[in-house]
């Protein structure tokens, strides 16, 4: 059920119309079971500072709103099951080697997948949430654990990246606080900072997303692992 604070009746207008897509676009969902799943809530804000996408309502409707929120749970529960391989190219100004930090997806969840369901959607101030949730596969279950086996690290990244990139800054900073978590490990375990390192990072929990001073701000926790260190004497 949506609700929306008294306050604000303009809200509850967006609200109905918000209960009533979730309702629409659920009908066909699969029920969580007994197997592992994963749920978070996630936050799109409704009168963001640039618009997501070419060609956006403003402030954002409820259909654009809602799909944005289940993009959103697709990518972090990606992240959560089958993280990215990271290519990592630590930078090193007296040798001018730039920093570089490349992430490839293991794997994704596709828009529409029906193993995702919302169990919650509520409008607060200028924001919308959504409680969602997913069900995984005995193979996405496999992947789930085996990436969180063997030598991998906690860490906890603090990522950033321009509103002005749209949805896709949103991603990169979830990106840069990987590439956070990443630095965080390497500096801890390794005396002689190394040339490259190579490795997997996979998300703990649902990151927090939030805008300040014209750039989105992600605070993340990921499991890192590093399979293989270059170091500069081979150089």
């Amino acid at each position: 059920m949506v609700r929306t604070p008294r306050s604000r009746p303009r809200r509850a207008v967006v609200s109905t119309v918000l209960c009533l897509a979730v309702s629409a676009l659920f009908v066909f969902a699969v029920p969580a079971s007994a197997e592992e799943t994963l749920r978070g809530r996630f936050r799109v804000e409704l009168e963001p500072v640039s618009s997501l996408k070419p060609g956006d309502p403003y402030p954002l409707d409820a259909d654009t709103a809602y799909r944005y929120a289940l993009e959103e749970a697709a990518r972090v529960f990606s992240g959560m099951i089958y993280g990215w391989n990271y290519q990592y190219e630590i930078g090193d100004k007296s040798r001018k080697i730039d920093e570089t930090f490349n992430a490839t997806a293991l794997g994704s969840i596709p828009f529409g997948d029906p193993r995702m369901r919302s169990t919650d959607a509520e409008v607060e101030g200028s924001f919308f949430f959504l409680w969602a949730e997913y069900r995984l596969d005995e193979a996405q279950q496999r992947a789930f654990s085996v990436v969180r086996t063997g030598d991998a690290k906690n860490a906890q990244g603090v990522g950033s990246a321009p509103v002005s990139a749209g949805a896709a800054g949103r991603a990169a900073a979830l990106e840069d606080a990987a590439r956070q978590a990443v630095r965080s490990i390497l500096r801890g375990g390794e005396r002689n900072r190394p040339k490259e390192a190579r490795g997997t990072v996979v998300l703990t929990e649902v990151p927090r997303i939030w805008v300040d001073e014209g750039r989105f701000q992600c605070s993340a926790r990921f499991r890192v692992g590093v399979k293989e260190i270059v170091p500069y004497r081979y150089f």
